[in-house]
């Protein structure tokens, strides 16, 4: 067991963000997104049972954003004509605030098959999730840990 680490982060999933270097891509997805294509060049973590906003928090706890990029943060854009409320993008605007004071300015989003086409590409790792809200995939760009964020030296 360890300290201080999120219990809902499984420990594949802990070795794959630990192995992340900056600007390395991790999506999570929600239930619809077809993970098994978009996901074929990257490591995919199953999470079926949880929704995305625990991940999200869960991963974030651990996980510094890219401090050199506008949007570290992007959501899947709805379709044009797609008549879908998505709610949830505020819950991640309160989650990313709690760890990025950039807040709701770290989020972007990524039309619909360009956020597929980014995830083919570019991303690291794709967690499959059990979310049933519709646009609820989102993209972290991972950033440096820096040293206001590494816990005090050991001391004798």
């Amino acid at each position: 067991m360890l300290k201080n680490v999120p219990a809902i982060l499984p420990p594949e999933l802990l070795k794959v963000i630990c192995e992340m270097g900056h600007s390395d891509r991790l999506v999570i997805s929600d239930g619809n997104f077809p993970v098994p294509t978009k996901g074929k060049n990257a490591v995919i973590v199953r999470m079926d049972g949880h929704g995305v906003p625990e991940i999200l928090d869960a991963i974030l706890q651990l996980f510094p954003l890219d401090p050199y990029v506008e949007h570290p943060v992007n959501l899947m854009e709805v379709m044009p004509g797609d008549n879908v409320e998505t709610p949830i993008w505020d819950t991640y605007k309160e989650i990313v605030a709690k760890y990025d004071k950039r807040g709701a300015d770290a989020i972007g989003t990524i039309e619909r098959f360009k956020f597929y086409e980014e995830t083919e590409k570019t991303a690291y790792c794709v967690i499959s999730t059990g979310e049933t809200a519709l646009y609820a995939n989102i993209m972290l760009q991972k950033g440096v840990v820096t040293p206001d964020m590494q816990p005090a030296p050991y001391k004798k």
